[in-house]
């Protein structure tokens, strides 16, 4: 991504449309990925249609295969022909690209350009948490706010919280931490406004096993901007975080995150995105949650003193977790506590951070989701689990399942309070 970046071609319309063509040329003729979203059903079914004649492709085709895609990023990891193979075949960004050549042109609608301020969001909205939760409960309100905000009546939406993750943190009274290893903890919108048990969990689970936590300057990852193709602000966002989180690393501290869309972004999009060293330092010294937790098991150094058991657990690892390629560290730390047996689901459940809210969208995540709400409800576990806030939020809405964060697991088995 990042020669391309800083290649003028790169925001050019016609180089554009060469590389769409290009990339579906080659998609058609390889169609591994003929099942897995939206995107290339409306690609492949639309060369059908043209009985193969790639160049043929009109423009709503290809603005309809572009909003179709949500960034989950399953393709790139399918696919055969990514970097550094000659064909150099990168899907994803080939749909954020277009995104971004559009918006500089035609500016995204406003509920589009609404949807990706989350911090704006989540800090606004906590001061009505308890009215507008309830109001997104009602099916009235709801019929209002799809016919003028175009959001989905049927969509389940996140919680707000009042007291959001930060706040708990600058008040709550500090334990005291003997141990050499220190965590700058990049919790994410959706901890910090949505999920906060989360970021509590992390923090009490990590000071557990000895490990200072700070929680340094930050702001969204930037993720959300590549739905409305607003580099700029999110180049503005990347920007702002390493240079916070790379103080941090200055320090001794490693960055660790509990949402897999965020410690994404710190690992691989933003050295692409900034192409700086600070960026690159910042990624090499980024884990997610568990992923570092299994790091010290691997030292000797995480405690396994579980109290509780947990049983049996449906794990569905999230598509932005798949593509770090770390592994099934939340299911082999999971396995630590003693009587538990984890099933893994590798399905995409369609949601997306604002994708499936949308009221064009709604209904095929939901299509999209079956396959991971089937595999749920076949489990027959008694515990289902998913990194993502928003898959978990997904397979309620889809299986009727409760579902955790793995942190939540293990603070639950060690014994830990909320109020520790």
């Amino acid at each position: 991504m990042e020669v391309q970046l800083n290649d003028p071609k790169f925001w050019r319309a016609d180089a554009l449309d060469s590389e769409f063509l290009r990339i579906a040329d080659i998609c058609n003729g390889c169609r591994r990925c003929f099942n897995l979203c939206p995107s290339f059903s409306i690609l492949l079914n639309g060369i059908d249609a043209l009985d193969g004649e790639v160049d043929k492709l009109d423009e709503p085709t290809k603005r309809s295969v572009v909003d179709s895609c949500f960034y989950c990023k399953l393709c790139y990891n399918q696919c055969p022909y990514t970097p550094p193979h000659e064909f150099q075949l990168d899907f994803p960004l080939l749909m954020v690209r277009a995104k971004a050549v559009r918006a500089r042109t035609t500016r995204p609608r406003l509920r589009d350009r609404l949807l990706v301020k989350t911090d704006f969001i989540g800090r606004t909205a906590r001061w009505a948490a308890p009215l507008l939760n309830r109001l997104n409960r009602m099916g009235r309100f709801r019929s209002l706010l799809q016919r003028w905000g175009g959001i989905h009546r049927d969509r389940v939406l996140p919680p707000i919280v009042f007291q959001t993750f930060p706040a708990w943190f600058r008040r709550r009274a500090r334990p005291s931490v003997a141990g050499v290893k220190k965590v700058a903890l990049f919790s994410g919108c959706l901890t910090n406004y949505n999920y906060p048990a989360i970021g509590r969990a992390t923090v009490q689970v990590l000071e557990k096993n000895g490990v200072q936590v700070a929680w340094p300057d930050q702001v969204c990852c930037g993720m959300p901007c590549f739905d409305t193709g607003d580099f700029d602000a999110l180049k503005a966002q990347a920007r702002r975080n390493v240079e916070s989180l790379k103080a941090m690393v200055d320090q001794g501290y490693v960055i660790v995150s509990p949402i897999p869309s965020c410690s994404l972004m710190l690992k691989k999009e933003y050295p692409a995105l900034l192409g700086t060293d600070e960026a690159r330092a910042v990624a090499k010294h980024t884990f997610d949650i568990c992923e570092y937790l299994m790091s010290l098991h691997q030292e000797g150094k995480l405690s396994t003193d579980f109290t509780r058991s947990v049983g049996r657990v449906a794990y569905q690892i999230p598509c932005h977790l798949r593509d770090q390629n770390i592994g099934y560290k939340s299911r082999d730390l999971m396995q630590l506590i003693p009587g538990t047996t984890v099933e893994v689901i590798e399905q995409c459940t369609g949601h997306d951070g604002s994708w499936s809210v949308k009221t064009e969208f709604f209904e095929a995540s939901m299509q999209l989701g079956k396959k991971a709400f089937r595999a749920v409800r076949e489990a027959d576990a008694a515990t289902v689990v998913s990194d993502c806030p928003l898959s978990g939020l997904q397979i309620e809405q889809g299986a009727g399942k409760k579902t955790w964060h793995p942190i939540e697991i293990i603070h639950r088995a060690y014994g830990l309070s909320e109020n520790s």
